[in-house]
């Protein structure tokens, strides 16, 4: 039985909310990625926000597609997809099923595991970038896409409260507080995209990756 309360899974009902309710309240959050090695844990600090239908920055915003069907799925599942034919990107969905919104986790502290994490990532030169950024991220916590549709809020099947049968669950931890939680437009968001301010961080952690807008690419 788990009588931490900040060892206490999420819910799904704490998925099925507006996304820009759920994004700035994963921010100290606890991801735990079990692995067959033991758990990685990371305690959540950026994040972006993806509204489907009516976000240009959105890989729903176009529809269904096989690659971005678990956003149309219940909440509470990852959602992970390959990008530049080198990294793959860890998301979780939220909304109400149907309501293709998912939030990108873009980086975090690791509070446990590290040295799994850095066997994973062995060019990291200190713990404060094992996962800052996206790709550095989903390559800690050994993420790709045989993880895609995971779900986060399974039940465990420990009694010990250890992860059971799912790679991955969010756990209540400490949330960050509201004055140090800030947003602010959305890293290589183009377009019509790039006016929403869809991206929170927690103010001043070392482990926040730095902004980047959106630079078009050079035709050749």
């Amino acid at each position: 039985m788990i009588t931490d309360p900040e060892r206490t899974p999420l819910t799904r009902s704490f998925f099925d909310r507006p996304v820009l309710e759920v994004a700035p309240d994963l921010l100290g959050r606890i991801l735990v990625r079990a692995t067959p090695d033991g758990p990685i844990e990371l305690r959540l600090t950026e994040v972006e926000a993806y509204a489907g239908p009516v976000d240009p920055g959105s890989h729903a915003y176009r529809g269904r597609t096989a690659r971005n069907a678990v956003m149309f799925g219940p909440p509470g599942h990852s959602y992970v997809y390959f990008t530049y034919g080198m990294w793959h990107c860890l998301n979780l969905v939220c909304g109400p099923e149907g309501t293709p919104s998912g939030i990108l986790l873009r980086g975090g502290e690791v509070i446990r595991g590290a040295d799994l994490a850095r066997a994973n990532r062995p060019t990291s030169r200190k713990d404060a970038d094992l996962a800052q950024g996206p790709a550095r991220l989903g390559t800690a916590l050994a993420v790709d896409r045989s993880l895609n549709g995971s779900d986060v809020c399974e039940p465990y099947t420990s009694v010990a409260g250890e992860p059971g049968d799912s790679p991955f669950r969010v756990l209540t931890g400490t949330p960050a507080a509201a004055g140090l939680v800030r947003s602010g437009p959305r890293t290589g968001v183009g377009g019509e995209g790039a006016v929403h301010p869809w991206r929170f961080w927690i103010d001043g952690d070392p482990t926040v990756s730095p902004y980047r807008a959106h630079a078009p690419r050079r035709r050749r």
